[in-house]
């Protein structure tokens, strides 16, 4: 319907153009005065076709008699056709760079550790602890004390020094959070994005495993498998923390393993800690990836129970009878009756999806495009908005 729409247009525009050259063309052997007073006999005279003769009745004709130019001027009341688009422009939606989160986040940690390991340097007989190496040691002490693992290697002694280390743990709570939000995510994101690929590359007709991994619904991977993955991820920091820690330390199997889980999982008795100076050093990258890795999976697995509570929720609200109190809740017209739009609506409510507020917004955004108050939009009232 709309491409015989625009057909007709288009064939009603190049009919007004050829009669515009022909008008043109031919009114140098007429009187302007006769033009002005009959407009109407220069089409009888020089337009003989069935096509002209039909249209020119419904053609206004303006005439500039005052610079003596007879041009064919557009109806104002006639569709402007090039105001408005009849697709959508591709606009993409506004969302951060996840180079410049990763930037933001690499840049606040360079300063953050630049500040810890200066005023450690400066004040080290404020500290007490097992020393090595002075550079290493700072940033051994920044990166436990940020990951609120808290080993006791090296602790604090004098008030100054303990001052700093209370402001240096609440500093580190946000700075681990733009750390999981920036730089965590933008790397599950890349590992997600890499798997969907070679999914996809490597599909069949029939059973695909895209269908198992990628929840179509809400554009993304389904959560279980990014709990699998999250949880795969800390198995390997700890088998790998496990391996080092084994050859670098001189610990037994147990050991090792003992102090990879407490060092991950943040624990830190205090029992083990890293002694050598290539151990701290190697603890200061490990435990940074390995803390963030632990930490994003735990909210997947909050995610993952969230999720599930959801869906049941909304599985109870589709199936469960509709009631005479849901009939007033529902009705925002308050005719009677319920519309296809207000059950939707009051449905999407009631499973948490959208509140109160969203649909008072988007009602608003109406209100704006409605300027007679029709309660409906059309296509005059959008042309409207754009002369």
């Amino acid at each position: 319907m709309e491409e015989q729409s625009f057909l007709i247009q288009q064939q009603l525009i190049q009919t007004l153009l050829n009669y515009n050259q022909d008008y043109t063309s031919n009114t140098t052997s007429l009187n302007t005065n006769q033009d002005l007073e009959n407009p109407s006999s220069v089409s009888s005279n020089h337009h003989d076709s069935d096509d002209h003769n039909s249209i020119l009745p419904t053609i206004p004709l303006f005439l500039n008699s005052s610079k003596n130019r007879k041009t064919l001027h557009r109806c104002r009341s006639s569709p402007a056709l090039t105001v408005m688009h009849d697709t959508r422009e591709n606009v993409s939606k506004p969302v951060p760079s996840s180079a410049s989160l990763v930037k933001q986040a690499a840049l606040l940690l360079i300063v953050y550790l630049f500040l810890g390991v200066l005023i450690y340097a400066f004040n080290r007989d404020h500290f007490s602890g097992i020393e090595t190496n002075p550079f290493i040691d700072a940033i051994y002490f920044c990166i436990v004390t940020m990951c609120t693992i808290g080993y006791g290697d090296i602790a604090p002694s004098s008030a100054a020094a303990k001052i700093f280390a209370c402001l240096f743990v609440l500093v580190g709570f946000g700075f681990i959070d733009i750390l999981l939000s920036g730089v965590v995510n933008y790397v599950l994101d890349l590992q997600e994005n890499m798997i969907l690929t070679g999914i996809e590359e490597n599909s069949v007709e029939g059973f695909s495993v895209k269908n198992y991994i990628y929840d179509k619904a809400k554009g993304r991977m389904r959560i279980r498998l990014k709990v699998g993955l999250a949880i795969g991820v800390v198995f390997c920091c700890i088998g790998f923390g496990s391996v080092v820690l084994y050859y670098m330390e001189e610990l037994s199997v147990i050991d090792s393993f003992y102090l990879s889980v407490m060092s991950v999982t943040t624990v830190g008795y205090g029992d083990r800690a890293f002694k050598s100076p290539q151990g701290r050093l190697f603890a200061s990258v490990w435990l940074l990836f390995s803390t963030l890795a632990v930490a994003r999976a735990f909210l997947y697995l909050a995610e993952a129970r969230i999720d599930k509570r959801h869906r049941r929720i909304a599985k109870w609200v589709l199936h469960r009878e509709i009631t005479v109190e849901d009939l007033v809740a529902a009705d925002l017209n308050h005719n009677g009756f319920i519309s296809k739009s207000e059950y939707v609506v009051y449905k999407l409510k009631e499973m948490g999806k959208i509140g109160e507020k969203d649909v008072l917004q988007i009602c608003d955004q109406f209100n704006k495009l409605d300027r007679n108050n029709s309660g409906k939009l059309t296509l005059p009232d959008l042309l409207g908005r754009r002369l």
